[in-house]
């Protein structure tokens, strides 16, 4: 039986780095010359270092020992501390904030080891069996979203580190899926571009009215994505590797075989979770059954499409073109194919980044937090239950 690391009193304190040290004035013209921000944050000095990190909460020193230390990780746009009672944990926590990731595991590790609270955004940071054994101040991480498969789970309960999910918007994702299908179909990027150049009408659209999309999936955002398609007045085909009829029916779609949803399809959309099973579900000999004409619209996980069996396609104009938010590599590196091909609309992952979205991961991820710190966790994931609702619930 896993013990529970025992993280609830005489925690190591955070070492001074330097995230508070020093003049003001000076920290403010070092941070300016870097090109990053300070903001005030309950009514304490802040900074931030050139390694992507935001300090907070300087406390008494007499009390740091009893301070729990949280790292919120990957926090790209700094958003995250607008999302969330985070002054309520300001008793009980000194908070760090990452704006950026790191994907070497030794300086990874190196970064994480101070801290025995994360509250990490969704899988942009993967902690595997290894990490996690090589970070022995760990007692919490507090996950977005109802599940994350970046996270061993199995080795975070042997180890006795809590993991806490949260709920999630099930129609963000289905409504980007949305942008980008208009955006492809009525050629949005490129009369943007025309217009704000002194240009007029230089591409011709074309209609969803009476087409036919498939969808490869029917979970949370596959169905949101169908009730939109029967909106639109289309034809809704779908097929997964455990869809039946009678669930595609109850979301208005008609199941297919695959070989049929691939050629059929003037708009596939992928909307299947990443598994063993589901990567590289879409290959070269799947590509090569659709129809001159049609789309490919990715905003569930970039693996589950064989990247560089749809750059070929692309490249070979087997298909008109694809729609994708989801990569192999995220961020995607500055010179990738996907960036300068002109039959692809794509961008960086937001599915998710929602105002709606984050006001719910980072609110429940607080509570989670602050249950944890009281005793009693909440919205715990273990290797019998690895998802919560979708669905916002009190904790």
């Amino acid at each position: 039986m896993a013990q529970d690391r025992d993280g609830h009193a005489g925690q190591r304190p955070l070492r001074d780095d330097g995230n508070t040290r020093g003049g003001h004035s000076r920290h403010v013209a070092r941070l300016q010359r870097s090109g990053r921000s300070a903001g005030m944050i309950c009514n304490e000095r802040t900074g931030a270092q050139d390694d992507g990190r935001i300090g907070r909460n300087r406390f008494d020193r007499n009390r740091l020992r009893h301070m729990h230390n949280i790292a919120i990780l990957d926090d790209f746009q700094n958003t995250a501390l607008r999302f969330g009672d985070w002054d309520s944990l300001r008793e009980h926590a000194n908070i760090t904030v990452f704006t950026n990731t790191i994907s070497d595991e030794d300086d990874l590790v190196e970064r994480l080891q101070p801290y025995d609270i994360l509250c990490v955004m969704r899988e942009r940071t993967w902690f595997t069996q290894r990490i996690l054994s090589r970070l022995p101040n760990l007692k919490l991480l507090a996950s977005t979203g109802p599940w994350n498969a970046a996270i061993d789970i199995e080795a975070a309960h042997e180890l006795g580190i809590t993991v806490c999910g949260t709920a999630s918007s099930p129609t963000a994702a289905a409504e980007l899926a949305w942008a980008l299908i208009l955006a492809a179909t009525r050629h949005i990027p490129s009369e943007v571009a025309s217009f704000r150049n002194g240009g007029w009408q230089v591409s011709v659209g074309g209609d969803l009215h009476g087409r036919t999309i498939g969808l490869l999936g029917l979970g949370y955002t596959g169905g949101a994505t169908a009730r939109v398609a029967q909106a639109f007045g289309m034809r809704t085909i779908a097929w997964s590797q455990n869809m039946t009829r009678e669930s595609a029916a109850k979301h208005g779609a008609l199941y297919v075989p695959k070989e049929e949803l691939f050629a059929s399809s003037d708009i596939l959309s992928v909307h299947v979770r990443l598994s063993d099973r589901t990567r590289d579900l879409i290959g070269a000999a799947e590509l090569a059954t659709m129809q001159p004409h049609a789309l490919l619209v990715n905003t569930a996980r970039g693996p589950i499409v064989n990247e560089q069996a749809l750059i070929d396609a692309l490249r070979a104009k087997r298909i008109a073109g694809a729609a994708l938010d989801v990569f192999d590599q995220e961020p995607l590196p500055a010179t990738h194919p996907f960036r300068s091909l002109d039959n692809v609309i794509a961008t960086s992952h937001i599915g998710y980044v929602t105002d709606e979205s984050y006001r719910i991961y980072y609110g429940e991820s607080v509570e989670n937090i602050r249950a944890w710190i009281g005793g009693t966790p909440v919205r715990v994931l273990t290797p019998a239950k690895r998802e919560i609702s979708y669905i916002a619930q009190s904790a």
